[in-house]
């Protein structure tokens, strides 16, 4: 295995960096006001629309996907390290056309979606024209389950009816999230509960599409918004359908290998932040006759977080290092083990930087609030660490409880 970044990737870091600190770091309060302004938290923030017209005619766009028919033709491993710059700050993904959930929509509706499809659904996401959905979980069933899942999709003549109820469905809020694909049940009875889950693709528009609300995290009212929807009676074409009938559990699974490893890319990104605000807070503070970054306790909590980072860092690249050269089913290990630990990493580097900016590290004159919130939900969302634990542990005991035993480790029992 090979982590060095290639002449490429060191390029398009260095572009990318140079982006960032001209036009996105010093846009952050702009962002935050423009949306204040507006009186809409959920206000597409003009600073972003200009800045993304800049990154594109810079051709820092679409970088996240590996097929060069649609995107910049990257691997995970080259993809990494953007994805790391770009989660530094929460909004930026989106100046490049990398933010979620649109990653994940857009690379299942290349692998999977047809030609008209593509040309409605996808075109327009690829040019960061619209937003989109992904809506799985369900408020009346342990969603962490995926074969839970109640909404129903049921054939009638031409069309698909959907009846049901989702929610924390990222994106929703925002009136460019024009799309919604849905995960559903259209064969509930089938014994194989893997088979009994489709994908469908549901306009914002379709009549009986109900926002309900959106959800604060932590607090927080996010600008994409988590939201609460129901599905009454919403009909929409045969046609729309995403790949064939129960294969929607299947499609699932493609979609969020890569999209785990996104999540983790960015959030080691913003750990490394805070860790950089860290260091730069307590060099400038005096307590008890010397700097704070003097003092023992500080120190340790500085090293430790050096090297959380570094190693949850090296576990992603393999992680995706392993996705490119052997596939996603062999990377099922290394990907529950990244999910299990960036969120950690991403949490315990937080709780010390706050706990060094003291009671400003609270408030939101500094991001490290926002910054903790987002990454608690980590623990949570594309499956909640235990199930992850739970994957990683079966698969552990498959491996090694069938290696040959040394009997002279035995010989004293």
């Amino acid at each position: 295995m090979n982590f060095a970044y290639s002449d490429k990737v060191n390029e398009l870091r260095t572009r990318l960096t140079d982006f960032m600190e001209r036009s996105i770091y010093p846009h952050e309060q702009t962002y935050r006001e423009q949306i204040a302004a507006s009186g809409n938290p959920h206000h597409h923030a003009e600073i972003v629309d200009e800045l993304k017209a800049r990154a594109r005619e810079q051709g820092l766009w679409n970088l996240f996907l590996p097929d060069r028919a649609y995107g910049a033709g990257l691997t995970n491993l080259e993809y990494a390290p953007l994805a790391e710059i770009m989660g530094r700050v929460g909004w930026a993904s989106e100046v490049f056309n990398c933010a979620a959930p649109d990653t994940g929509n857009m690379e299942i509706l290349v692998q999977f979606g047809t030609s008209e499809q593509k040309q409605r659904w996808l075109q327009p996401l690829l040019a960061g024209e619209i937003r989109s959905a992904f809506a799985m979980t369900e408020p009346e069933v342990a969603s962490s389950d995926a074969t839970n899942i109640q909404l129903t999709i049921r054939r009638d003549g031409p069309d698909y009816v959907l009846n049901g109820h989702k929610w924390w469905i990222s994106g929703a809020a925002r009136e460019r999230c024009q799309i919604f694909i849905v995960m559903g049940k259209t064969d509930p009875d089938n014994p194989d509960r893997h088979s009994q889950q489709s994908m469908i693709l549901v306009p914002r528009n379709t009549p009986g599409l109900t926002v309900k609300r959106n959800l604060p995290v932590m607090g927080y009212v996010d600008n994409e918004g988590h939201c609460e929807i129901l599905f009454e009676n919403v009909r929409v074409p045969a046609s729309n359908l995403l790949g064939e009938e129960g294969s929607g559990f299947a499609i699932a699974q493609a979609r969020l290998g890569p999209g785990r490893i996104h999540h983790c890319m960015r959030s080691i990104g913003v750990a490394q932040r805070a860790l950089e605000l860290m260091c730069q807070r307590v060099a400038s503070r005096v307590a008890f006759g010397k700097p704070l970054a003097e003092q023992g306790m500080i120190q340790d909590w500085i090293a430790r977080s050096q090297i959380e980072i570094e190693q949850a860092r090296l576990l992603t690249l393999k992680a995706a290092w392993t996705i490119d050269n052997l596939g996603k089913k062999s990377a099922m290990n290394e990907i529950a083990m990244i999910k299990i630990s960036v969120p950690e990493v991403h949490t315990n580097v937080l709780n010390r930087a706050i706990q060094a900016f003291g009671a400003a590290g609270l408030s939101d004159d500094f991001p490290l609030a926002s910054m903790w919130a987002h990454g608690r939900t980590l623990h949570i969302v594309d499956g909640p660490d235990e199930v992850h634990k739970r994957a990683l542990a079966r698969s552990v005991v498959r491996q090694l409880s069938n290696q040959p035993a040394n009997p002279k480790l035995f010989l004293q029992y």
